[in-house]
């Protein structure tokens, strides 16, 4: 997945989860910024960051809030690009063998997943989640509360239970990291539903990516701890 018209700039502060405030070589701009988590330890005033320069005059704002900055890497911090991420994954031959459908945005239940894939023996439901969340070397989902995502999952456990594969991909939106484990501290009943889903057959699988400020990549796949 590459990106065009990126520009650096440098991270000011955020008086919204949607905005930002940044300085670009243009002086001082108001960004979008397309992540609605907390993002506290990327999104510290001073931090090296990239941005993407939208051309069209209906936006409010010019900028997109690509990428920043961390201990000298780059993380991609766009929540819309994981599942793009993860579809390029299973087309060059991972997870499911011959995908002869790969459908996005697939209604089951009350739920709508990422993904529902397709082939000669088997039918799949995805749900992809952005990982930007790192604290020494493990990775931790979420860095928010998310009704939604425990939903999710108890959905993934029905599909499981008629007849379905069923998954959940993180998509770690870097690299250097050692392992992914729920962020039990911050929503225990994610785990809690997560352990659930990994006990019920639902498959819980996790790969970092290659970064850079124009790209990202997905590369390995890294052990999930529950």
């Amino acid at each position: 997945m590459h990106y065009e018209r990126i520009e650096e700039a440098v991270f000011l502060s955020r008086p919204n989860r949607f905005l930002a405030q940044v300085r670009t070589a243009g002086g001082e701009e108001v960004c979008h910024v397309k992540n609605t988590g907390r993002c506290r330890e990327l999104l510290i005033p001073g931090t090296r960051i990239w941005v993407q320069r939208n051309d069209n005059p209906s936006r409010k704002t010019a900028l997109d809030l690509i990428a920043a900055e961390k201990a000298g890497k780059v993380v991609n911090m766009d929540s819309q690009i994981p599942n793009k991420v993860a579809e390029e994954w299973i087309r060059s031959g991972h997870l499911f063998e011959e995908p002869r459908l790969i459908r996005p945005e697939t209604r089951y239940g009350d739920s709508r997943f990422d993904l529902y894939l397709e082939n000669a023996e088997s039918r799949m439901f995805l749900e992809v989640k952005g990982v930007t969340l790192e604290e020494d070397g493990v990775a931790r989902f979420p860095d928010a509360p998310t009704l939604r995502g425990v939903k999710h999952i108890q959905e993934l456990i029905r599909c499981r239970e008629e007849g379905y594969r069923a998954g959940i991909l993180f998509v770690i939106q870097m690299k250097g990291v050692r392992y992914l484990e729920p962020n039990d501290r911050t929503h225990p009943e994610f785990g809690e539903a997560l352990r659930r889903a990994d006990r019920a057959g639902v498959e819980i699988l996790a790969v970092d990516c290659r970064v850079t400020p124009e790209s990202i990549l997905a590369d390995a796949r890294v052990d999930v701890r529950l």
